[in-house]
């Protein structure tokens, strides 16, 4: 072939390879779509709640909470990622309080393309659900477990709202001891745990059981009982107490049993120096059914409290207005923990700047953001299985219908009483 010819076919070669380039090579409009692929028009987060079932009263107050902190953030235009505002959309089943259900309704939410899940209420639900979370590898935020038993597993994909409820019992301890050292309390003091048969429980008498043994002799738990959740007669378990003659009753349970419970702790004519129900006695519930006279002076220990305000975070403040607005009453902790949670995986989310699951993983993990906690942080240290860990507000039921939060000293709000007057 002649150098003519030569030149003429690289030419038309060159020529062809320019044509198919241009061919492949992607508009401007093109090149939009399809680095914006991993970013959809809107987020699907899902989540389960006990809405019906034994839990339902704390299951409607954890959803007034997620649903607030979904409108805030769709009223600001959604999700902040990237360059990019996407709306977020919860989608919500009830889990009728019941384990199965609660899994099963799980992996349906997974199936129908949920970004990530919002736990339920309830440390047996959610020791079920998350398991769904980890083998799908899929994030899993909740406020409604907080014992040690679910972070204890190795998952990498759980994360939990919720300070342990041994530093729940160890806080109520610290204040009893406070106030045994100034002589206002027996020393030695004889305790009875009560307890649900949960990990839950568990680590309420763990809790208890580890600081009556650092003590010195100071604290001895005489009578340790556990019981069934969602029982309904006590009297077994009460007339042990009585026959102990402790000085101090400290029990733990979900809401519906400490009301159950309590009623015939009263029926019996009981009477110790401390009362406390772990994180429950001061909710409005309470006082409504058994009544004012009936529950003053029980000491809560809880993850927050509307009186939290000094030297916190404005989006505290923020919370209170907002849902004082949305609902027309003061919040208890239930709605708080809720709320957070949500926000937190928002914040993960938009620090990864996608939906993609081991982005946002990534960022739960590294997560610490302000929050309506105690002392304003909010984080999940890998050290504690992903599992958040705070101080507790301890409360104290009041004759005047109050609440005040009576330690620890720096976020006090009014004094507590040590021995109860009644007795």
């Amino acid at each position: 072939m002649d150098t003519g010819n030569r030149r003429t076919v690289f030419l038309l070669a060159f020529l062809a390879a320019l044509l198919v380039a241009a061919a492949c090579a992607p508009t401007e409009e093109q090149g939009q779509s399809a680095g914006d692929a991993e970013i959809p028009d809107e987020v699907l987060i899902g989540a389960t709640l006990p809405l019906t079932g034994e839990e339902a009263d704390v299951g409607g107050y954890f959803k007034e909470g997620y649903e607030l902190a979904f409108e805030q953030i769709n009223d600001a235009g959604g999700l902040q990622l990237g360059d990019q505002k996407v709306p977020v959309k919860l989608q919500l089943l009830d889990d009728t309080t019941n384990q199965q259900t609660a899994a099963n309704l799980g992996q349906k939410l997974v199936d129908d393309g949920a970004s990530a899940l919002l736990g339920t209420y309830s440390t047996d639900l959610v020791q079920a659900q998350s398991t769904v979370a980890e083998q799908n590898q899929i994030p899993y935020v909740n406020g409604g477990g907080a014992a040690t038993a679910i972070y204890q597993r190795g998952y990498e994909w759980i994360f939990g709202a919720l300070a342990p409820i041994q530093s729940l019992a160890i806080s109520q301890m610290k204040w009893i001891d406070i106030h045994q050292d100034k002589g206002q309390l027996p020393k030695p003091a004889e305790i009875a745990v009560i307890w649900e048969n949960t990990s839950h429980g568990e680590d309420y008498l763990a809790g208890i059981q580890k600081f009556a043994e650092q003590s010195g002799g100071d604290y001895k738990v005489v009578m340790d009982e556990s019981f069934e959740l969602d029982t309904k007669d006590y009297s077994a378990i009460l007339g042990k107490v009585e026959a102990e003659d402790v000085d101090f009753f400290m029990a733990d349970a979900h809401l519906p049993d400490f009301l159950t419970m309590h009623r015939q702790y009263i029926a019996r004519g009981l009477c110790h120096d401390i009362r406390t129900y772990g994180a429950r006695g001061s909710e409005q519930d309470a006082i409504e059914v058994i009544g004012q006279e009936n529950v003053t002076y029980i000491l809560s220990a809880v993850w927050w409290n509307d009186l939290l305000v000094e030297n916190q975070p404005k989006v505290n403040e923020d919370f209170i207005r907002l849902f004082k607005q949305k609902y027309g009453r003061v919040p208890e902790w239930y709605g708080a923990l809720s709320y957070d949670t949500a926000r937190a995986l928002f914040t993960a989310m938009e620090n990864a700047g996608s939906v993609d699951p081991e982005a946002v993983r990534e960022a739960l993990a590294s997560l610490e953001m302000e929050s309506v906690v105690p002392f304003g942080t909010l984080s999940f240290p890998e050290e504690t299985g992903y599992q958040a860990d705070y101080a507790f507000l301890v409360q104290q039921n009041t004759p005047s219908g109050s609440s005040p939060i009576i330690y620890p000293n720096e976020l006090a709000t009014g004094p507590g009483i040590p021995k109860n007057p009644n007795c």
